[in-house]
């Protein structure tokens, strides 16, 4: 049977309490238990938010996945046990929008205090991927994206391997640029607590799409050998956001 997916009107604060819970009881019993509260407190919500994000992304490119599907645009949250001791199960909910696995994307992560929000960067190298060449190439030109798009000291600079490390909590390009060629893996992001009544109503979706706008402009130098040009298209396309 079809899931009927309703209209996003933001997210529900249940989510949050479910990954407390969750956390302190990392098992199979308790996720099965409360499996109708993951469903309908965070993949619905997310799902919603999804839907309703999609026509934004298919105009700014269409090669970003906007399917709302696990696997694409979802990550499970249990862990493959396979490969991996300890919990079954992940204590935080991930919803990302890039071409493939391990790409360049936008994301936005759910855990027990609240929501983050932001760019992922593939700092390393790959065929489909080009920060890491863009980054001594086009210096100047990505300085001044942080200029023109007004993306200096907005956002947190995040190292991840395992897990985010924080490296500058207001990041800014001109201060440190070279920050960008000691990290694999950076995350460009804000956050809002659980407390926010901006989280539970439509009104975040305004507010991560013009996050996610303002950040694509850098995002063009992750994933085109021709950044440039693709810049010149989203300025074309969509204006310089303000």
């Amino acid at each position: 049977m079809t899931q009927t997916i309703p209209p996003f009107e933001g997210f529900h604060p249940g989510a949050f309490k479910y990954l407390k819970g969750l956390e302190k009881n990392n098992n199979i019993q308790w996720f099965a238990k409360h499996r109708n509260e993951y469903e309908e407190h965070l993949v619905l919500p997310a799902k919603s938010f999804i839907t309703s994000i999609a026509p934004f992304f298919n105009q700014l490119n269409p090669v970003i996945r906007t399917e709302p599907k696990f696997n694409q645009t979802i990550m499970r949250i249990s862990n493959d046990m396979r490969f991996s001791k300890g919990d079954p199960y992940k204590n935080y909910f991930l919803v990302h929008f890039g071409r493939f696995k391990m790409d360049s994307e936008f994301y936005l992560y759910f855990d027990k205090t609240g929501i983050d929000f932001g760019l992922f960067l593939n700092n390393t190298e790959g065929e489909e991927l080009f920060f890491k060449r863009n980054l001594n190439e086009y210096r100047d030109e990505i300085i001044n994206i942080f200029s023109s798009y007004k993306i200096n000291g907005k956002f947190s600079f995040h190292s991840i391997n395992k897990k985010p490390e924080l490296i500058i909590n207001r990041f800014d390009a001109n201060k440190s640029f070279e920050k960008f060629s000691l990290v694999k893996h950076v995350l460009l992001e804000m956050e809002i607590e659980s407390e926010s009544k901006q989280i539970y109503s439509a009104e975040i979706l305004t507010k991560i799409i013009k996050t996610y706008s303002r950040l694509y402009p850098l995002y063009c130098f992750a994933v085109s050998p021709d950044p440039l040009k693709l810049l010149e298209a989203f300025e074309d396309n969509m204006g310089v956001v303000t």
